[in-house]
């Protein structure tokens, strides 16, 4: 039996981690060496830091020059416990935040910092130095599961399923009992006034109202069990996008009376449109069956993307602990930002680090389909 360990290789690029900004205008990609920001609508590379250390996560703040950084890979740059404010424009550290555990995630708005830890998740004001506002308790949230914005803190509840709204104007705090598994996805629209989450079960997404947290919509993304990879509205927030391990990016209609999908009737709580009858009725007389799958909507148009075969990430150490170091699991694939209304790029991590664009445009049947415009290995580049 061979016993020898994997051989390493240092020299080959490799992707720890991509997140696009607020506009998905810029993604920004972890590096063992540093990190780097793109142009999400070609793909060319904006920026590169070299630290001669790992990146395991870069969030950008919008199109500031601040940058949330935590360390990760072969050699991490920082430590696990530490969340750093990079000031780009300065090219040196802005801020530190120190914690008692691994951090999992990071978001940052203008005014305040959220760090996700693996039981809760930290609020500090974005202030020299950091002030505490604010820390709220969750499940076990490996992922770093987080959405922040000027008006909204959305995060994992106590129990499996569950998210917690915040209300940043008043503090106040709902919850809302979104799936009886364990969350895979949330995401917030652009203006905050929905919510689409999704279970590691990966059938149903559910859209909620941030105001009233009223379930507006579901939609099934199929009916065998899938690994949600991405979720993301549109800029208008009248579609919601996916992606899955299935290889395959769906786009929903979103039920939003304010901003109908343009070709869409406003539709009203139960999120019925032509589009999303044609969707539903995919199945004949199938649909008119209650309470199953065949009466669910899907999405409207569909396509594949790439997935990679590619296995854990190389390290020495990969598990610090019970915490796997960030950048040492299976490259993130799959990360949806839409660039317009009818434009969407999907980026992937690992040494297969590409950049897909797809755009919606009208079939020959007058429907609305989805197609991939091009696609090339962003590293290296």
């Amino acid at each position: 039996m061979n016993t020898r360990p994997v051989i390493e290789t240092p020299s080959e690029h490799a992707a720890l981690s991509v997140t696009f900004n607020n506009d998905a205008s810029r993604f920004a990609v972890g590096l063992d060496s540093g990190f780097c920001i793109f142009l999400s609508n070609s793909s060319q590379i904006q920026t590169a830091r070299v630290f001669n250390a790992g990146i395991g996560l870069v969030q950008m703040m919008g199109n500031a020059n601040y940058l949330a950084l935590v360390g990760g890979g072969r050699s991490p740059k920082y430590p696990q416990n530490k969340a750093i404010i990079w000031d780009d424009s300065k090219g040196k550290i802005a801020l530190e935040i120190a914690t008692l555990t691994a951090v999992r995630g990071v978001q940052i708005s203008k005014s305040r910092i959220a760090v996700v830890l693996q039981n809760s998740v930290r609020v500090y004001a974005f202030d020299k130095p950091p002030r505490p506002l604010a820390r709220y308790e969750t499940a076990d949230n490996h992922l770093g599961l987080c959405c922040l914005t000027e008006k909204h803190l959305v995060f994992p509840g106590r129990t499996p399923g569950q998210v917690q709204v915040v209300q940043l104007a008043t503090d106040s705090v709902s919850i809302i009992p979104a799936h009886s598994s364990s969350l895979r996805a949330l995401q917030l629209s652009p203006d905050g006034d929905l919510l689409a989450t999704a279970s590691e079960k990966g059938t149903i997404i559910r859209i909620f109202s941030t105001s009233s947290c009223a379930k507006l919509a579901e939609r099934r993304r199929g009916s065998e069990f899938a690994t949600i990879y991405s979720l993301r509205f549109s800029p208008s927030g009248s579609m919601l996008a996916c992606t899955s391990d299935k290889g395959s990016l769906h786009i929903f209609d979103v039920p939003n009376p304010r901003k109908p999908r343009p070709g869409s009737p406003a539709t009203g709580s139960g999120g019925g449109n032509s589009t999303g009858s044609e969707a539903k009725n995919k199945w004949g007389f199938l649909s008119n069956i209650p309470f199953g799958p065949f009466s669910d909507v899907y999405s409207f148009t569909s396509t594949s993307f790439e997935t990679g075969e590619e296995p854990l990430l190389p390290s020495s150490s990969r598990h610090r602990g019970d915490v796997p170091v960030l950048g040492t699991s299976r490259p993130v694939k799959g990360v949806i930002g839409w660039t317009d209304e009818t434009t969407l790029v999907v980026i992937g991590a690992g040494q297969d680090a590409r950049w897909e664009k797809f755009v919606l445009k009208e079939g020959c049947d007058g429907r609305s389909v989805v197609v991939r415009e091009g696609w090339k290995k962003y590293l290296g580049n």
